[in-house]
């Protein structure tokens, strides 16, 4: 990660943050509410967004050329995330957490696989 920018450092919490809290809000959070909450598919969304940070966020780390693509996918799947959430209620952590995932993954979606393998050290490598 040394090789990553302070803006990929940032996108990666935020990524790892939207993994884990769209994961507890599924299994913890909307299993105790229950009613719409516990419903399948809304339970699979949450679970979908989880992985799809997840993955997101190890394609960025290790510089893949397909990060980018998958920034794009998540940017659909966190904004879908963020605004069914925000219909159920009672969900305000997260929906504001997948809003600024699909923020991020928006800019790395843009940015190309060619700046991220551009982008300066901002530490030397480690021996």
């Amino acid at each position: 990660m040394h090789q990553l920018d302070s803006k990929a450092h940032e996108a990666l919490a935020t990524l790892a943050h939207c993994s884990l809290t769209c994961h507890s809000m599924a299994l913890v959070h909307c299993l105790e509410l229950g009613g719409e909450h516990a419903r399948p598919q809304h339970i699979r969304l949450l679970l979908d967004c989880a992985a799809v940070c997840a993955t997101t966020a190890e394609l960025l780390a290790h510089k893949s050329q397909f990060h980018t693509q998958m920034a794009a996918l998540c940017v659909g799947i966190c904004e879908t995330c963020g605004e069914n959430c925000e219909k159920l209620g009672q969900m305000e952590d997260c929906v504001s957490v997948c809003r600024r995932c699909a923020e991020h993954c928006r800019e790395i979606s843009r940015s190309g696989h060619a700046a991220a393998l551009n982008q300066g050290a901002t530490h030397a490598p480690s021996s």
